[in-house]
């Protein structure tokens, strides 16, 4: 079990997807993201497995929560700097977690 104090070190934010592209590189299908967090933080990329629910026209502006505070990871020729989080549907596609309020801040803290 982990404690609070735990959970707290996990830096999750709201950011919005300014920039979809395909990545034929991966070896499961999925998209590169480019996605804002504000001033403070800027832009950082991601790597999605989000093909299955989502096209990339759809995904332009939508805000998402995202794990920040991780090392990137290269993925093919790619490095995705953040973890944009989701749940699993039956068949283990992605459902992406999203604010349920417009008005969730860009760059705004999980707590």
């Amino acid at each position: 079990m982990v404690s609070f104090s735990d959970f707290q070190q996990l830096d999750i934010r709201v950011g919005r997807i300014l920039a979809v592209e395909n990545f034929p590189e991966a070896l499961k299908p999925s998209y590169k993201l480019t996605i804002d967090f504000g001033t403070e933080l800027g832009k950082r990329t991601s790597s999605a497995q989000l093909t299955k629910y989502y096209d990339k026209q759809e995904l332009i502006g939508k805000k998402i929560l995202v794990l920040i505070n991780i090392p990137a990871r290269q993925i093919g020729p790619f490095y995705s700097q953040v973890l944009t989080l989701g749940v699993p549907d039956e068949n283990g596609q992605c459902i992406l977690i999203v604010p349920d309020l417009p008005n969730a801040i860009v760059g705004g803290k999980v707590f």
